[in-house]
């Protein structure tokens, strides 16, 4: 283990001092917002900023990685990054608040794209699913240990935010000491979503709904805990409860999906996904909240690692790249309307709204994959695909995952077999 870990140490590290700072923002700037007394619609839309801002960054980024290369990019980023989050403390405005977020969404990806590359140009094909498990871990762990320092001090004051920004500058210093040669940043994979709709259209809309409902999620979980009746340190709680929840429940319930119907298994962790957010619609602050929201974590944070892997069961080695890049765009246009749309719901009808929202969005996820395994004969590829838990960050990361073919078909171009979901 420490001969794989070494080469990447700093790596690893420069991505956990980065999302420490970004999962402790995250929150805070919601639990700002509601102190400041901004609805939760404004909130909302302040939430999708960032995520408007992710998905224009993901076609900015790799020119400017292969102009200036990885180190120059990062720093760049970084701290721009860290601009970003002093400037919504220094400047305390709802609309700056907004573009801001798209300028630090811009910022994020990029940041997850240039470690992401450079981790898989020193991963060698037989260690590439260790790794990535690794990085995985490193990202959960990181985002759940985020939610506890928001028990150091008040949203109020300067401190959080200044925390934020010297992780996220931390970030830089690992980073710019390595002695790893910068790799070279291959051309992004053409995707065609209506093709791949065609081809496997359940997990396309399984990545963009699941993206819809976890945006949701990360976007307005603090304001609905608040008012649940949780104090910071609680929204805190339930948010590193919730992640938790995401990382060890994925794993079984993926193995499971590897020896059964995964079409079947996502339907029935989405529909059971969409019962348990009704239930909390009618639970109050309190372990029983916590544990709800704990098994949540564990059936949402699975949809979209599931869809992935559905994909892959259903297209050809050479097509995987493409088509995993078409599902991360389907759930970063998902994740663009989530909060805005929960925002806006929990505006009319209080927090119990935010719970609703989910069921809904998963609700209609369910009815779809029910449908589509009653009504379509799938053609699946053979060998079987294997689950993979993962999180959406940005494309450079599924040539990491194991499924993946080698970089030396990262480009070609997506033909899509006849497999149907």
């Amino acid at each position: 283990m420490t001969s794989l870990i070494a080469p990447i140490v700093s790596l690893l590290a420069g991505v956990a001092l980065l999302l420490l700072g970004h999962g402790l923002l995250t929150t805070l700037l919601t639990l700002r917002g509601v102190a400041e007394g901004y609805s939760t619609g404004l909130i909302g839309i302040m939430m999708s900023g960032y995520f408007g801002g992710y998905l224009i960054g993901t076609w900015l980024a790799p020119p400017l990685i292969r102009r200036v290369g990885h180190i120059r990019t990062f720093a760049f980023y970084a701290a721009l990054a860290a601009i970003a989050v002093l400037l919504h403390v220094m400047i305390v405005n709802p609309w700056v608040w907004i573009a801001l977020r798209v300028v630090y969404g811009i910022a994020l990806v990029t940041l997850y794209m240039v470690i992401e590359s450079w981790l898989n140009a020193q991963v060698s094909g037989d260690k590439r699913g260790q790794v990535f498990a690794i990085y995985m871990v490193v990202n959960l762990g990181a985002l759940a240990l985020a939610q506890q320092l928001l028990a150091i001090d008040s949203p109020m004051v300067f401190t959080l935010f200044g925390l934020a920004g010297i992780f996220i500058c931390s970030a830089l210093m690992p980073i710019t000491l390595t002695r790893q040669a910068q790799p070279a940043q291959p051309e992004t994979p053409h995707t065609d979503l209506l093709q791949l709709a065609r081809v496997a259209p359940l997990p396309l809309m399984a990545a963009g709904l699941s993206g819809l409902a976890l945006a949701g999620f990360w976007g307005l979980a603090p304001v609905y805990a608040s008012e649940s009746g949780f104090d910071a340190s609680g929204v805190g709680l339930m948010m590193s409860v919730t992640i938790l929840g995401g990382a060890v429940l994925q794993w079984p319930i993926g193995r499971f999906s590897d020896s059964h119907d995964r079409r079947l298994v996502l339907l029935w962790v989405v529909a059971l996904a969409a019962l348990l957010s009704a239930g909390l619609t009618f639970l109050t602050a309190g372990p029983l909240l916590l544990a709800g929201m704990f098994l949540w974590g564990g059936l949402a944070f699975s949809i979209y690692s599931i869809s992935v892997a559905l994909m892959v069961d259903q297209l050809h080695p050479d097509e995987i790249l493409a088509g995993s890049s078409g599902l991360l765009l389907s759930n970063g246009f998902g994740a663009a309307f989530g909060p805005v749309m929960a925002g806006g719901l929990m505006t009319l009808m209080g927090p119990k709204a935010l719970p609703l929202f989910f069921a809904v969005s998963l609700g209609v996820l369910a009815l779809y994959a029910w449908y589509r395994s009653r009504r379509v004969s799938d053609l699946i590829s053979e060998p079987h695909g294997h689950f993979t838990p993962m999180l959406r960050t940005s494309h450079t990361v599924l040539e990491l995952m194991p499924d993946t073919p080698e970089q030396e078909h990262a480009t070609a171009e997506p033909v899509y077999g006849s497999g149907q979901s």
